[in-house]
């Protein structure tokens, strides 16, 4: 929780020698600590981590990743290439980048339109 609130991030992996384990999430410790009334000081990561994520890769597209989460009730994906871990895709940075791409589109038809009046 101190790294979370020190990095301004709501996620942080769970790793051990090298290898990617999970990922704790603040939703992950509101509902499997504090909404159980456990004690953060008593309670391990491994028992509160997403350690079941669908995994993405690199070449996977913004609306499939999109689609998954949307599925699977997540908000945070890990990207592999391969079997190595190369990061992690919120739905933050999956909304973002679709505004993104809308307002691509609309600029582009603006465009259009005003070169063919």
């Amino acid at each position: 929780l101190k790294i979370m609130a020190d990095q301004n991030v709501g996620w942080v992996m769970v790793m051990e020698n090298g290898n990617y384990l999970g990922i704790m999430t603040e939703r992950d410790y509101s509902r499997k600590v504090v909404l159980k009334g456990q004690s953060s000081t008593d309670t391990k990561v491994t028992e509160i981590m997403s350690d079941d994520l669908p995994r993405v890769t690199p070449n996977d597209s913004i609306d499939y990743c999109m689609q998954l989460m949307a599925d699977k009730n997540v908000r945070y994906l890990p990207v592999f290439d391969q079997q190595t871990l190369v990061g992690i895709i919120s739905i933050n940075d999956v909304v973002k980048e679709t505004i993104l791409a809308q307002a691509d589109t609309i600029t582009q038809l603006k465009d259009y339109l005003h070169a063919r009046l």
